[in-house]
């Protein structure tokens, strides 16, 4: 499996969160600041209906690597968050 071009999408009614696992760089923002949402224990490890949008939205906003990103659903292209 080529893990530099894998992406794995998470969708609520509102956004859908990207995670590029060959871009992360296991920082664990995401996980110790929202972890009902974060949980590498947890397969899937990204559980969208753990917080609000927005609450998710903002750790995204947070994440170092470029590794999450998100998307208004019905808004077309994801959203890099830099």
């Amino acid at each position: 499996m080529d893990l530099k071009n894998l992406t794995k999408k998470y969708s609520n009614d509102d956004i859908t969160v990207v995670w590029k696992p060959g871009t992360c760089i296991h920082s664990a923002i995401c996980f110790h600041s929202l972890p009902e949402v974060f949980d590498p224990g947890n397969k899937p490890w990204i559980t969208i209906s753990g917080a609000d949008t927005e609450r998710i939205i903002q750790q995204v906003n947070n994440c170092p690597s470029g590794a999450l990103s998100y998307f208004r659903n019905g808004e077309g292209p994801e959203k890099s968050v830099e």
